[in-house]
């Protein structure tokens, strides 16, 4: 708070602020002081605070674990931002934008994206919202072939719906991780990183496929 003074402040997550903290912030954010550890005279500041969370803040204050009196000091001005699923229209253009970032960052030519890919991502649920798609655009991006197609996409997003029975997924799952062995030349901690699994598991999974 100190630093920032005379500009602004950025709380990220303040949802995550504990309760003695919180005490602490409305303190100072109602008298633009306070006191350091060892400090007899308050430090003052003149700061803007910005704070953003992903939680219900309101159902937090009902739950007790968020103080009412620090969320009308904090909620003068709000702006909520629509999750992910509730903008399934914005996933055209947000999958563009990925697309030429990791282009750049990997030194290749943007892959064409089929309708198909496209029509998978908007059947997600997206509970992980822009960093959950930005990660699955990566990965799609180093195992595909100059074409996003859905055998690209992780299995969660294929199979979502589709009801297919366990050995046939445990055949898709075998291919699968088969594929991205054979792109990361059999380096198996690369491998766990692009299926976005533990290296343990990797290895069970290998044993188990008898890959």
């Amino acid at each position: 708070m100190e630093e920032a003074s005379g500009g602004t402040i950025f709380l990220d997550e303040v949802g995550e602020m504990s309760i003695d903290l919180q005490a602490k912030m409305l303190r100072v954010l109602e008298t633009q002081q306070f006191y350091k550890v060892g400090d007899s005279k308050p430090t003052t500041v003149d700061v803007r605070v910005i704070t953003a969370t992903n939680r219900d803040l309101h159902k937090e204050i009902e739950k007790g674990v968020f103080r009412a009196d620090l969320f009308y000091r904090l909620s003068v001005f709000q702006i909520t931002l629509p999750s992910l699923s509730e903008r399934i229209q914005d996933i055209d253009l947000l999958t563009e934008h990925f697309l030429r970032m990791f282009s750049d960052k990997m030194a290749i030519a943007k892959p064409k994206v089929t309708r198909a890919f496209l029509d998978t991502l908007k059947k997600h649920s997206w509970k992980g919202n822009i960093r959950e798609l930005r990660n699955v655009i990566e990965r799609a991006m180093i195992l595909c072939d100059g074409e996003l197609r859905p055998e690209f996409l992780p299995l969660e997003l294929t199979f979502q719906e589709s009801g297919t029975n366990s050995l046939v997924l445990e055949e898709v799952e075998k291919q699968h991780i088969k594929r991205v062995l054979n792109i990361t030349k059999g380096n198996k901690a690369e491998a766990a990183r692009v299926l976005d699994i533990g290296l343990n598991t990797l290895y069970r999974k290998i044993e188990t496929f008898n890959l």
